[in-house]
């Protein structure tokens, strides 16, 4: 009960700076702290699950039965799901108490939680910034110690870009890994739920509640850690099969955008190569393996997923930005949309045969350090708001691509205090080795000491 009250304090007391949650469920999570406590009495520790008792938040856009779930979106303020996603259900076996949904964009589309039905999620580093999206309520939530750890996911970036801007570990699974289930369409596989912590091992425990096979997935699940937990495998010899070092490609050259890297963004990017070579890393320079060609094309799949059904009355309270990208999905015919699938296969295919020997893919996390609230709203135009966007973060959505699990690690700081996110991708299915690295980064350059100044 004390670990939930402490929590709901700090979000009574700061979240009106951040605006981190749009659903609260305060009465609930006492209620199930004090089943908690008498369970706690009745059993012993050692037969609990680790997450048993720990709070956390949800993301709206993820499916909590009876617990309203708005997807950031006035036209959805009525939405009560009558089920839990998957990925729920099993944080709820796991133990956890849910505090309430974090702010997402509207449907995810956007990388900036403004959404029409709460005020904007602000950075707790500085809040005239914004904090990210589409996850960026669960980011900013634990990067402000609202949260220990939050559920989030990842379409296109939406973990690891919120991540980078507040200062946390995003995590975006393999694809398989976790289940999108039990009533998603699978989205062409990009997305994937993921967990968000202040560290690699609170991120590891997390996933390990949520990695677990579910019946009739579209995607197999990888081989679970030959160590039994994604937590188990954190102290992994940074070594191939064959004992030779770990190979790490580094490229800075954005994917899906021709635009420019800030410099403290390129200095945190080759700080984390340093890193990696003192950790006995082989650390070598590669080619993109995707250009910026791809992000038209990326761009118009996304807009076809944000396409559901819609009532013409619910669909004029959308956004611009939503109401644009439905507008867009509606112009490509069934054949266009296997068209662009067609493009997006083959250049995955190309990518992951160009990086055939790499263990770890070396990138930043994003082009730019951080951004205003409104900026990709400021002038008003849709497009312009897509273009921004791509610019801003041409280095994540690739992943989403090609099924690889992807992380950012809080690695860099501007010299007045900002996080600068840096990302790590790893071959599919070998998360466990990828959580590794993230693990000895940590102990080789600690962030968990640093603190927004509202902490």
């Amino acid at each position: 009960m004390e670990l939930v009250e402490h929590y709901l304090e700090r979000i009574d007391r700061l979240d009106g700076d951040l605006g981190t949650f749009v659903t609260r469920t305060e009465d609930s999570a006492r209620t199930t702290a004090k089943q908690v406590e008498r369970r706690l009495m009745e059993s012993d520790a050692d037969e609990l699950p680790r997450l048993f008792g720990m709070p956390i938040g949800y993301k709206d856009l993820t499916m909590t039965a009876g617990v309203r779930t708005m997807l950031g979106s006035a036209a959805l303020t009525d939405n009560v799901p009558p089920f839990d996603a998957d990925v729920v259900a099993l944080l709820r076996q796991a133990g956890v108490i849910g505090l309430g949904k974090t702010a997402t964009s509207e449907m995810g589309i956007s990388i900036s939680c403004e959404p029409d039905i709460a005020p904007p999620t602000r950075n707790p580093w500085r809040t005239d910034l914004m904090a990210g999206g589409s996850s960026g309520g669960a980011a900013a939530a634990v990067a402000a110690g609202l949260l220990p750890f939050a559920q989030g996911s990842d379409g296109g970036g939406s973990l690891r870009l919120p991540a980078a801007l507040c200062g946390v570990v995003g995590y975006k699974p393999t694809r398989g890994v976790v289940s999108h289930g039990p009533l998603h369409s699978g989205m062409f596989g990009m997305p994937i739920n993921g967990p968000v912590g202040r560290t690699v091992a609170d991120t590891a425990l997390l996933l390990d509640a949520i990695a677990v096979p579910m019946p009739g997935e579209p995607y197999f699940s990888p081989p679970p850690p030959s160590e039994g937990s994604y937590l188990a495998a954190l102290g992994r010899p940074l070594k191939r099969a064959d004992g030779q070092p770990l190979r790490v490609g580094r490229h800075a050259q954005p994917m899906l955008a021709d635009c420019p890297v800030d410099s403290e963004v390129i200095r945190a990017w080759e700080h984390a190569g340093t890193l990696l070579e003192s950790l006995g890393c082989e650390v070598f320079d590669v080619a993109a393996p995707f250009d910026p060609s791809l992000g038209p094309v990326f761009q118009r799949i996304f807009a076809i997923l944000a396409a559901m059904p819609m009532p013409p009355e619910r669909e004029r309270k959308l956004q611009p930005l939503t109401r644009y990208v439905r507008e867009q999905a509606a112009e490509v015919s069934a054949t266009g949309v296997l068209g662009l699938l067609s493009q997006l296969q083959n250049a995955s295919r190309a990518a992951m045969r160009a990086l055939i020997d790499v263990d770890i893919v070396l990138t930043p996390t994003l082009a730019a350090v951080s951004a205003p609230i409104g900026y990709f709203t400021e002038t008003g135009d849709p497009a312009e708001h897509l273009l921004r966007q791509r610019q801003f973060s041409p280095f994540c959505a690739p992943y989403n691509l090609t099924g690889q699990p992807a992380v950012s690690l809080p690695l860099g700081w501007t010299g007045d205090g900002l996080p600068i996110g840096v990302m790590l991708g790893g071959r599919p299915g070998e998360d466990a080795t990828l959580l590794a690295v993230c693990a000895a980064l940590e102990e080789a350059a600690p962030w968990a000491d640093r603190h927004p100044p509202m902490w």
